[in-house]
């Protein structure tokens, strides 16, 4: 049954910041023909283009949101498993971020958003930021040696004990209207399901997009999601005053909104 009224989100891919202002992006693409289609390949999640009349809402340097934006991408958009099996539903997906899965069926959906952020404290060295809560409240809180190699065994413990449920009590609910990116839609469940806002531009007039990224059940590529409901503005989501946000494999709705 469709609503009257609905908005939609825009997933983006993100690659690191490094400290470095972006300028508005070339577009550099290439064009590379796997099982006889055509893709169109983007380097970072920066060099997706917006559409015509939009701009991107600049992210300050050192922000969430900046290091969102210069995420890589992988040169073509097939979501894989975490046993390196091909995802059934291929009609999900934009793009594919250049994020190892890592081969246990533990990086899903809110611990990919999980990943994505403790990957942006760790490189700002913000250490004593990166924490995590099950659901019984039990703290993870990642200590020394600060590697990335350490990094990745903490990651693998919050994944195996946090999830929707656990991340979205931790984070504070956000008015639709005050949207930034880095936010993310989450129903705590068992399961329940998050995706993370990746991008956002707006227009001369205020109308603002985003986009939206996952992973998803069992553990599979991050990957940012196609607008099933506006294929003019793929993979762009228009932000209105809708009550519901239809992304290709879940539905959310405006109040499911929260922010770090």
């Amino acid at each position: 049954m469709q609503p009257k009224n609905l908005f939609c989100l825009v997933t983006v891919l993100f690659t690191m910041c490094h400290g470095k202002k972006l300028s508005e992006p070339k577009n550099f693409t290439t064009l590379i023909k796997p099982n006889n289609t055509y893709y169109t390949y983007y380097s970072n999640i920066y060099a997706i283009p917006t559409p015509k009349g939009f701009t991107r809402i600049p992210q300050p340097i050192h922000t969430f949101g900046n290091w969102l934006h210069q995420i890589g991408l992988k040169n073509n958009n097939t979501v894989y498993l975490y046993n390196e099996q091909v995802k059934k539903n291929q009609t999900a997906q934009f793009a594919v971020l250049d994020i190892p899965v890592g081969d246990k069926d533990l990086q899903q959906c809110a611990d990919a958003v999980m990943r994505l952020r403790a990957s942006y404290l760790f490189e700002e060295k913000k250490y004593d930021d990166i924490i995590f809560f099950d659901n019984e409240q039990k703290v993870y809180q990642f200590t020394a040696p600060y590697t990335l190699a350490h990094l990745t065994t903490y990651l693998n413990q919050v994944f195996s004990y946090c999830g929707t449920a656990s991340l979205a009590k931790q984070l504070q609910a956000k008015n639709i209207a005050t949207m930034q990116a880095g936010d993310v839609f989450i129903r705590g469940g068992f399961p329940g399901h998050a995706v993370i806002v990746i991008d956002m531009a707006e227009d001369s007039t205020g109308q603002k997009i985003f986009m939206l990224a996952q992973s998803y059940m069992p553990a599979q590529s991050i990957h940012i999601l196609v607008n099933p409901i506006d294929k003019k503005n793929m993979p762009w989501y228009v932000l209105t005053n809708g009550d519901f946000l239809y992304t290709p494999e879940y539905t959310f709705t405006k109040n499911e909104l929260k922010g770090w």
